[in-house]
């Protein structure tokens, strides 16, 4: 399992419904196979994330976060790890908004 304790990430793509961009940063923590994580940056004030890590590193999650409009926004998401050659974490991730326009995107999350 791959442990995500003390991790941090920004995203380096992001579908156009998503609210994440460059300046979204992710701090994770996990705890056996609980992963958690707040965030902030670009249109995002603050979220935070908690999911459950299987054997391969893949985390199904939960999220909600609070946009500059001020307005609650929650989803979930599935993400599956890639190691890169400079054995950094890249987080493959597809969600779906459950507010707001329900619709769904894909994101690439980046060990920094």
């Amino acid at each position: 399992m791959i442990n995500y304790n003390n991790k941090t990430f920004k995203p380096i793509s992001s579908s156009v419904n998503s609210e994440t961009s460059s300046e979204t940063i992710f701090s994770y923590k996990q705890h056996q196979n609980i992963v958690t994580s707040y965030y902030s940056g670009g249109n995002i004030i603050k979220g935070h994330l908690i999911g459950l890590v299987d054997e391969d590193g893949n985390i199904n999650m939960r999220y909600h976060q609070i946009n500059k409009n001020g307005t609650l926004m929650t989803g979930i998401c599935s993400s599956k790890p890639e190691i890169t050659t400079n054995g950094k974490i890249r987080l493959h991730e597809n969600w779906e908004w459950t507010s707001g326009d329900t619709s769904k995107g894909s994101s690439i999350l980046e060990e920094i």
